[in-house]
């Protein structure tokens, strides 16, 4: 019996926390998630609201522009990226990376005490290029610290820890931003944050370069077709990094049209765009983390059609409850929102629609780690990095000229939802046995 118990809790995903191989990575990554949120949301309010005193430029450019910047480096440096962590430790180069991050956000600092627009844009350049540099170290030095039967665990907590980052470095840049002398808050929190980072990763065990006499390739075009056939080399893995790169851009078009769409559809204001992406963020969190228990401590493939299904129903019925919602004149306050039934229809598909996404991307993450060459892995993370990035830029210029052609936004998520479908079809086929696996995996069927 004390042997039973004494298995669980070494097969518990959270016990991983509390274990030097994993958690100073797991506390380097939220923290550095949080930071780049943090920053990246407190400019865009200031932009919104303060352009006028720092620029002529208009504010929805601006804003756009600060996206843009921010997404860049990982086209142009991820292929650098992934070289530098298969050629050196990749606990030293997290380290670094740390480093960097702090001199970015004093720099901000100077930017916001000089109210210059160019070195605010700079440093969240360079905060993105921050972030470029760590993906593959991340990605790459699981499969180093954890065993095979950890791997979906501690994919899951990164995931999930990812994703509440996001939401808890969005809310506060928003906050921190609204503040009197909200600059200087803004540049003592960052800069808190990033230091608290550096002294996490320093508990990093090492982990060897796999590469070490690897010569870097400046070339970042010719790199990045180098990294993408890396991956290519192994049919699973590409697939894989495919399908990765199609659920960051499904989620990516419906967190992009949430505020137009509370607002045009719902009648509700900030407050509800709010919860809106709470309620996203907790449901991949808990999707995440719920694949160690359905996959019994393995990559289990028959996870992804389940959550591409799941993915696919949520958001057609998302679209559903939203047609033919006509909203008030005014802004409805987010208590009044809450006292319609629909809105909970609503939140709970998007509940269903996070927690479906954490199902179907974390066995996906599991199964690059685990099946790439160790020598190739960084590089193998770096060309999923790339192709994330650029399934996300097309999505948004795709939804862009679908709404300026006269789509509604609920009619946007429907088409979305569909060709879901569509490649959930194609997983079932691709993934042998999803049905009796898939019923194991839901405990409806014996293994």
């Amino acid at each position: 019996m004390n042997e039973a118990r004494q298995d669980k809790r070494e097969h518990s995903q959270f016990t991983l926390l509390a274990d030097r191989r994993f958690g100073p990575l797991f506390a380097t990554q939220f923290l550095g998630a949080f930071n780049d949120n943090l920053f990246k949301n407190a400019l865009v309010v200031l932009l919104t609201f303060q352009a006028a005193s720092w620029t002529r430029l208009d504010a929805s450019l601006l804003a756009n522009l600060a996206a843009g910047l921010f997404i860049l480096p990982f086209f142009l440096f991820s292929a650098t990226a992934g070289q530098l962590a298969d050629k050196f430790d990749k606990a030293l180069l997290a380290r670094l990376t740390k480093i960097l991050e702090v001199v970015i956000i004093l720099l901000a600092g100077v930017g916001f005490a000089l109210e210059s627009l160019v070195l605010l844009l700079a440093a969240l350049f360079l905060l993105g290029l921050q972030s470029t540099l760590f993906g593959p170290v991340k990605y790459a030095i699981l499969p180093q610290h954890l065993r095979p039967d950890e791997l979906v665990g501690g994919n899951a907590l990164v995931e999930a820890g990812t994703f509440v980052a996001i939401l808890l470095g969005t809310l506060g840049g928003g906050l921190l931003a609204g503040l009197e002398g909200g600059t200087a808050w803004i540049t003592g929190v960052s800069l808190l944050v990033a230091w608290l980072g550096y002294l996490a990763s320093r508990g990093i065990p090492h982990a060897p370069a796999p590469e070490p006499a690897l010569r870097i390739n400046p070339n970042p075009l010719t790199e990045t077709w180098r990294c993408i056939g890396f991956a290519r080399a192994d049919h699973s893995v590409f697939l894989s990094i495919l399908a990765i790169s199609w659920f960051w851009l499904y989620g990516a078009l419906f967190l992009a049209q949430f505020p137009a769409y509370t607002k045009s559809v719902l009648g509700g204001g900030e407050g509800m765009v709010t919860l809106l992406l709470a309620v996203f963020s907790v449901g991949v969190g808990g999707g995440s983390l719920l694949c160690e228990k359905l996959s019994r401590h393995k990559v289990e493939t028959a996870l992804v059609p389940l959550g591409a299904l799941g993915m696919t129903l949520s958001g057609l019925d998302f679209a559903w409850a939203s047609m033919g919602r006509a909203p008030a004149g005014e802004v409805l306050p987010l208590a009044v929102l809450l006292g319609q039934g629909s809105t909970w229809r609503l939140l709970l598909d998007l509940l269903l629609l996070g927690a479906s996404g954490g199902l179907y991307c974390v066995p996906l993450y599991a199964l690059v780690q685990q099946r790439s060459h160790p020598g190739h892995r960084a590089r193998i993370i770096a060309a999923n990095n790339i192709l994330n990035a650029l399934f996300m830029v097309a999505g948004a210029l795709g939804a862009v000229a679908l709404l300026a052609g006269g789509l509604g936004i609920p009619a946007l998520f429907a088409l979305a939802a569909g060709v879901n479908g569509l490649i959930a079809l194609c997983l079932c086929t691709v993934v042998p046995g999803f049905i009796r696996r898939g019923l194991i995996c839901l405990g409806l069927r014996r293994e």
